[in-house]
């Protein structure tokens, strides 16, 4: 008997589907545990294998093409086997395209409504509105004063074919300026343009994710200016000693790590109709890849020494970017931190990574000014913005957090009893 094969549940946010790639085409044989297609969700491109020996009868979804969680993917059978009543039973059971969720209390790591996408690997819509050329008087002649009538001349352009932007249309010299312009190569007035691209899975889980919590969760906000000038020479005198490599990014989720040891409601979670609070520490780093963000998780980080924080995060940065990263890479977060200092960004603030409590946003460090001893002397100063959640987190347990988060980063030997 054929066997109906529906779009798996390949994430916990995921509620539909994109299939990248067939692996195997109708009439193949496909035997259980091979591999049927690559089906890319709201967070990586996974590999999906056939649960069932058979003969590929069906293709319900076409490569580039999205489906909701559990419709019709394929049906697997004997070969000749007639499928049309299959087909016709999966069509009628198959959910809504609309993948906006119920409503419900409280966020959740699941994302927020949002209308049915474009296809992710759909080329790009190029439109552009040509402009017409000018149009006569009512007595027939051209309307242009004398100035762009020779400009045109001295040129040799075409009065009739300049669009006008005087009065009622009249060409004037600006109008000849710009259109031979133009005719070399720039942007001729009047002409509109734009590009169009179909929506990701994982743009589009990013985009409903960052609007939930926004709209949902009352975010508040503590920057504090630390002092890098200890932790710029800490971190000199291991890259020097050669042994292991370490970054300033592995510095603050080491000292992130054990200020929130201290401090659990910072380290919680808002699950709606209770807080949880956490007594390990999961730190998400935020990664940048085409589509947007992920977010994979070093595990324990408390317990880590920096050479294998850095590790680990440099290891997820290579899987996000090759879209390899697999669940466990990204579920689990307790906080969460994103450091845009390496591209040139001063401070900044960040959306909360639901269902944490908080996000911590990493500036540049920057050569400034300091106040030392009642004088002004050269510094190096990072400056970090922490949002919360209101709603578990209040401004006081937020500023003992960054207190304790900056005294780590401003004396970084403490970071270092188990080595680095």
């Amino acid at each position: 008997m054929a066997e109906i094969i529906r779009m798996p549940k390949l994430s916990d946010t995921m509620t539909e589907g994109v299939v990248a790639t067939w692996l195997k085409k109708v009439g193949e044989e496909v035997e259980n545990g091979e591999l049927l297609a690559e089906i890319e969700t709201d967070k990586a491109t996974m590999e999906f294998e056939s649960f069932y020996d058979g003969v590929l009868l069906h293709i319900g979804v076409e490569e580039g093409s999205a489906a909701p969680v559990d419709s019709l993917l394929c049906i697997l059978g004997d070969a000749g086997e007639d499928v049309s009543e299959l087909i016709k039973q999966a069509s009628a059971d198959a959910p809504s395209t609309d993948s906006t969720p119920a409503p419900a209390p409280a966020p959740a790591p699941a994302p927020a409504p949002e209308p049915a996408p474009a296809p992710a690997a759909a080329a790009p819509v190029v439109a552009q509105a040509a402009p017409a050329p000018v149009a006569p008087a009512a007595s027939g002649r051209l309307k242009a004063s004398p100035l762009a009538k020779k400009l045109a001349e001295d040129r040799g352009l075409s009065v009739a074919h300049i669009p006008g932007s005087g009065e009622g249309g009249r060409v004037v010299k600006r109008d000849v300026e710009a259109f031979q312009a133009g005719t070399m190569g720039a942007t001729t007035p009047g002409v509109e343009r734009f590009t169009e691209v179909g929506i990701s899975q994982m743009r589009k889980t990013i985009a409903r994710r960052l609007a939930e919590s926004k709209f949902t969760a009352p975010h508040f906000y503590l920057t504090v200016s630390i002092n890098m000038d200890a932790a710029m020479e800490t971190r000199k005198s291991i890259n020097d000693a050669g042994e292991v490599r370490v970054s300033f990014n592995d510095m603050v989720v080491k000292a992130a790590a054990l200020a929130l040891k201290k401090h659990p409601v910072v380290n919680s979670s808002w699950l709606g109709d209770r807080i949880r609070f956490n007594e390990h520490v999961h730190i998400g780093v935020a990664v940048s890849v085409d589509e947007g963000l992920l977010v994979p998780v070093v595990r324990h980080a408390d317990g880590k020494r920096l050479s294998q924080i850095g590790t680990e995060v440099r290891d997820f940065a290579g899987k996000a970017r090759d879209k390899k990263l697999q669940p466990s890479d990204w579920e689990g977060n307790t906080f969460t931190i994103s450091n845009l200092g390496m591209f040139g960004i001063d401070e900044f603030t960040a959306i909360i990574n639901a269902p944490d409590s908080c996000i911590l946003a990493v500036g540049g460090i920057n050569a400034v000014p300091v106040v030392k001893n009642g004088e002004v002397v050269p510094g190096n100063v990072m400056k970090v913005t922490l949002s919360c959640d209101h709603r578990s987190v209040d401004g006081a347990s937020g500023a003992a957090f960054l207190n304790d988060f900056k005294e780590l980063l401003e004396n970084p030997v403490r970071m270092l009893s188990n080595g680095y």
